[in-house]
């Protein structure tokens, strides 16, 4: 509940102080939920650039994996080899690549103001942010969703106190989804979106947020 509330009043928050071009864009939720992912060049967030962006929506009980939004994204700087070993993206993938501004201003159509739900989201949220700040004038006002800590609450309810280990290949196993191949921003989004469909099946889903009002 209390997480609940910081929500709201972050969202309300932002919403204030959003440029008035996107504040009817991202105020628009119609309950979907958006399962979305990132490839960046670096862990660090102050040092990552984006290099392709995913996102996939939950309509209910429904992955609409065909109705998806993906793009590459030209990177300013050159990747080194130890990242590029990581995510497989090569110099020559980016031919067909967005300018940054551009990908993100198709992001931005996708989400609308609906929810947004990933594994370790806050740092997807902290690079995308650090590059839509000055775009927005704040950082994303949408809701959130943490997969791994749905999954934490399903499985402490049936282990009180035990350690719960959160990993990728964890969560795959024990909700019983397909394995994909791993650093594929499409592929992630779309795992992450069945660990939460699995989730929903177990009770685990979206749960009741109370309305704040400003007057």
């Amino acid at each position: 509940m209390r997480r609940n509330l910081w929500q709201q009043w972050r969202h309300l928050w932002r919403m204030r102080r959003l440029k008035e071009s996107y504040q009817s864009l991202l105020s628009e939720d119609d309950g979907v939920l958006v399962s979305i992912d990132c490839e960046t060049s670096s862990l660090k967030v102050k040092e990552a650039e984006i290099l392709s962006i995913a996102a996939v929506r939950i309509d209910g009980n429904r992955l609409c994996a065909r109705d998806a939004f993906y793009t590459l994204i030209k990177p300013q700087r050159a990747l080194d080899s130890q990242n590029v070993s990581v995510h497989g993206l090569r110099p020559r993938d980016f031919g067909s690549g967005l300018p940054l501004q551009d990908a993100l201003e198709k992001f931005l159509q996708f989400i609308g103001g609906r929810t947004l739900l990933g594994y370790y989201l806050q740092y997807d949220l902290a690079v995308l942010n650090k590059y839509l700040r000055p775009m927005l004038g704040t950082a994303l006002p949408n809701h959130e969703i943490e997969v791994s800590g749905r999954y934490y609450d399903w499985r402490i309810a049936d282990y009180p106190g035990a350690y719960i280990d959160l990993r990728w290949e964890t969560l795959i196993k024990n909700l019983n989804i397909p394995l994909l191949p791993r650093h594929d921003a499409m592929n992630d989004a779309i795992t992450v979106a069945m660990m939460y469909m699995a989730l929903q099946s177990r009770g685990y889903g979206v749960l009741s947020t109370p309305t704040l009002s400003v007057r």
